[in-house]
């Protein structure tokens, strides 16, 4: 059976770590974003990918390009997140709602017209959430609660697809991506946020990307509805420096 992997939200730090990672371990990947410059410098470097320009917001678009990859698919991992920091005072309607639909509606979209393939495969389903879902950060109220949704359509979609189709997630911590750069490219700041990590360094897209290809693959085979942490320890160790 072909080993084919959807990535969507390829062109990230994440995503494309992880689409280095799937090509490197034999699978195919099909990569999806926005950026047609990034994706087809992404794809060069990766023989036998294959892409598809999409904006995850435009849900038609999004299904249609799922549909058009085909049978059978052994994977899918949706890459896509946003950083939106407002303290409760200045959120807006406006402001949950287009965090939701980016981070979860177009998630659940994505695997909805992706399960066929994905029965047909037995393949894998990796999202993504956040530390800040379950720690309570300030300014986070957007993000926390679009990502404290995904982890529970994560459990509701592996109970509903087992035993055919697995589901995960993983939340990590600050990572060094581009949606991070507001918080990572000052360094005084990305020094104070590394030291908040019992593991006092931010995230990288390839430690990110290790479990999620993990995941997808058959290493994981008896995992499923899963939230795992790849986050420095952040959400569950105080150390005595923090």
């Amino acid at each position: 059976m072909a080993d084919r992997v959807l990535i969507i939200g390829a062109t990230g730090g994440i995503g494309a770590a992880l689409a280095v990672r799937v090509a490197a371990r034999g699978a195919q990947p099909i990569l999806m974003a926005r950026d047609a410059d990034r994706l087809a410098e992404l794809a060069a470097r990766l023989p036998g990918a294959e892409t598809a320009i999409v904006d995850v917001t435009d849900l038609a678009a999004l299904k249609a390009a799922i549909l058009a990859v085909g049978t059978p698919l052994s994977g899918l991992a949706f890459c896509v997140g946003s950083i939106l920091l407002k303290p409760l005072s200045r959120i807006t309607e406006a402001d949950l709602l287009d965090c939701f639909r980016l981070n979860a509606v177009s998630a659940a979209m994505a695997v909805q017209a992706a399960v066929p393939a994905l029965v047909a495969g037995q393949g894998s389903v990796v999202l993504f959430s956040s530390v800040a879902a379950r720690a309570g950060f300030t300014s986070h109220l957007a993000i926390a609660a679009a990502k404290a949704a995904v982890e529970g359509m994560t459990v509701a979609m592996a109970a509903e697809l087992a035993p055919n189709v697995r589901v995960n997630c993983i939340a990590p911590s600050l990572t060094r991506t581009r949606i991070a750069e507001p918080l990572t490219k000052n360094p005084a700041m990305a020094d104070a946020i590394a030291k908040l990590h019992p593991l006092p360094r931010l995230g990288e897209g390839d430690d990110i990307a290790a479990m999620a290809d993990m995941l997808l693959s058959p290493a994981s085979s008896w995992v499923t509805g899963q939230v795992i942490a790849v986050d420095g320890g952040r959400s569950t160790l105080r150390t005595k420096a923090g």
